[in-house]
């Protein structure tokens, strides 16, 4: 064995180095399973409960006009994933944690591939610099992307390595199936629609700038776009058939001045989004910043223009990002449907491979000078693996006190809710104060609040009348439910926007005011509330009794309209 690993050349030992990283990264959601700490929100919260609410429902397959009846006595099926979608099938097939692995692991390992292609066939060619190509690799296959977008940010190294392929004539099979498969395991509106915009724009640019008209790259484009279309044909469905109105329709996401825009470029640009989550500020941009005064120091901007180009490029995206909700938008949006319907923000979804590009090539052009600048290129790359690794979800949780996948979900304690209340879930309707309705969802219990960014808008003004009273009270939630109303949650202004009362919580209601009327029109008959509801019975509320055990971080006070 030993004489077998002295034989490996340099680059095949950082391959077999990084994957035993992304094993050990990878392992405790493997070994604790449902004891694993995970991502809460746009997570445990809303993507992993629907997941599982479709597979149960039957409606995997159900036409574009079905319902999933468990959720706000009908939510359209079309809020759902396609089936074509792969991540469906893996919690359709697979426990919750078992999926969850492995798509992670899928994920992962092709953000590995795909990057290392990418740069071992175009930007970092050099045999000499396999620790840079593979450490820039490693590095962005373990950065936290946002789980349930799958492959839609950490694929597109690996589909533009195959576009570059097809551009410069020399493709193979493998290029076609990539732009085939990767489809299957992403989203169009969560970013490949702007990857393949991108794209699209580098096609445009041989047009005009080569007077080439690249038919076959041309056609490359047309038919994973195509792909994407028949793939997501539910949203296409909905976009060109009329529908009745969403709550989609009454969003208004440009409020900031412009003031307020100018911060948010900058936060943006220094400190990236939760849902593409770079962690580049510590490490990677001082090393950005150094190679661009070198680069302007020397006058090299011709050597090292794609380095450039990317720093503009990445910037740009900030700034598109920040002004996409500066308030002088909004009378735009109003005349055109799509602008609130579509977030077109979602631009700086590229920003997962414009940062490590960039990083990839200010590591190269160090690399390149004298001995001190090559070892500053070592050092930041290499901690750069150390804060992502540190940054594995297992850690992170675990550190700030979140729940396990077990806890939150509290299976066991909501068995003996439902085995106390008596009767067939599907013949009432409950509603959560003070933890996600995701989790009364999880356990099989038909609900009447959700978090959902598609549903009715008829359904979002019947549940307002609910909470009228209490948005009344704190004006924050009111803008919130009015001018977005994803989370379709019963509001206690005392509470405010927080879903997370642990059982250890001495906080209390004392001033709870919904109309119980609109309550029980919508089916409504009990509540589980993580903490006490004092004035409950001069709310039309009966306390039925408390829930909680060892195994769950809740504890549910129990009510009924009367």
């Amino acid at each position: 064995m030993k004489s077998y690993w002295l034989k490996l050349n340099k680059e095949t030992k950082y391959i077999i180095f990084s994957a035993l990283i992304l094993i050990i990264y990878l392992s405790p959601l493997y070994i604790l399973g449902d004891n694993a700490h995970i991502r809460i929100h746009d997570n445990l919260d809303s993507n992993i409960t629907w997941y599982k609410v479709l597979a149960r429902s039957g409606e995997i397959f159900g036409n574009v006009n079905a319902t999933i009846p468990q959720i706000i006595n009908g939510l359209p099926r079309n809020a759902f994933d396609s089936q074509f979608s792969g991540i469906v099938w893996l919690y359709a097939l697979f426990p919750t944690m078992t999926a969850y692995a492995i798509s992670q692991t899928i994920t992962r390992v092709f953000a590995f591939i795909g990057m290392y292609l990418l740069l071992k066939t175009y930007f970092i060619k050099e045999e000499k610099l396999s620790f840079i190509r593979i450490g820039v690799s490693l590095a962005f296959a373990l950065t936290p992307f946002w789980p349930s977008g799958m492959l839609s940010t950490l694929g597109m190294p690996l589909a533009l390595w195959a576009f570059l392929n097809i551009r410069a004539k020399n493709s193979t099979w493998k290029d076609w199936l990539t732009l085939t498969l990767l489809p299957l395991y992403s989203s169009f509106v969560l970013g490949f629609f702007f990857f393949l915009t991108a794209v699209g724009f580098l096609w445009l640019r041989d047009l005009i700038v080569k007077r080439k008209w690249h038919l076959r790259f041309l056609l490359s484009i047309a038919y994973m776009t195509a792909l994407y279309l028949l793939v997501e044909y539910r949203l296409v469905y909905s976009l060109l058939i009329p529908q009745p109105p969403t709550n989609r329709n009454e969003f208004v996401e440009s409020t900031n001045g412009f003031w307020d825009t100018i911060r948010l470029v900058f936060k943006n640009f220094f400190m990236g989004h939760t849902h593409v989550m770079t962690l580049h500020t510590y490490f990677i941009l001082p090393v950005l910043f150094l190679v661009l005064f070198l680069i302007i120091k020397e006058r090299s901007w011709k050597e090292e223009k794609y380095f450039v180009y990317l720093m503009v490029l990445n910037f740009l995206l900030s700034v598109w990002y920040a002004f996409w909700f500066y308030k002088g938008w909004q009378p735009i949006k109003e005349k055109i449907s799509l602008l609130d319907t579509f977030n077109f923000s979602r631009f700086h979804f590229l920003h997962p491979i414009v940062i490590y590009l960039s990083f990839a090539l200010a590591c190269r052009f160090l690399w390149h000078r004298r001995k001190a600048w090559k070892k500053i290129a070592i050092i930041f790359l290499s901690l750069q693996l150390i804060l992502l690794f540190c940054y594995n979800e297992e850690i992170r949780y675990r550190v700030i006190g979140y729940p396990s996948v077990k806890q939150f979900y509290s299976t066991h304690l909501f068995e003996k809710i439902d085995h106390y209340i008596g009767k067939p879930k599907s013949s009432y309707r409950v509603a959560s104060i003070g933890l996600h309705p995701s989790i009364a969802q999880y356990n099989g219990f038909y609900t009447i609040d959700t978090y959902n960014n598609f549903y009715p808008l008829t359904y979002k003004h019947q549940f307002r009348k609910i909470i009228a009273k209490e948005l009344d009270k704190n004006h924050t939630l009111r803008d919130y439910f009015d001018d977005w109303g994803g989370r379709c949650y019963i509001f206690a202004a005392e509470l405010g926007k927080n879903y997370m009362f642990e059982k250890d919580s001495s906080k209390k209601i004392y001033h709870l005011q919904l109309n119980m009327h609109a309550f029980k029109k919508l089916g409504g008959q009990y509540i589980f509330s993580a903490v006490p509801i004092v004035n409950a019975k001069q709310d039309g509320l009966k306390f039925m009794r408390s829930f909680t055990d060892s195994q769950s971080v809740w504890k549910i006070y129990l009510y009924k309209a009367k």
